[in-house]
């Protein structure tokens, strides 16, 4: 597995623009097909504003592929992308 990690910073007043956004995304059946299948999560600081989504794909090529999806377009409410990182996802543990 794989995993995109951007880091976004914006005004605190907009995170849950930027939640809500995300979700109505995702229902809106208009997800492009290079990011079919993959699971993602967004992580917030309320107070900072910043978030990060992580965005999980079976293979590196499939993550590849989305990161060039979500390069395409930018939504209203992500506030301003610092960064992009890319990562072997090496595990995952329940406790």
């Amino acid at each position: 597995m794989w995993a995109r990690v951007a880091r976004f910073e914006s005004d605190p007043g907009n995170v849950d623009a930027a939640i809500e956004e995300a979700r109505s995304f995702a229902a809106s059946g208009n997800v492009p097909p290079e990011l079919a299948g993959a699971k993602m999560l967004m992580l917030v600081d309320r107070q900072s504003g910043g978030r990060l989504v992580v965005a999980m794909f079976d293979t590196e090529e499939a993550m590849r592929k989305g990161d060039a999806a979500m390069n395409a377009g930018q939504p209203r409410n992500a506030g301003r992308r610092s960064s992009v990182e890319f990562y072997e996802v090496a595990g995952e543990i329940a406790l």
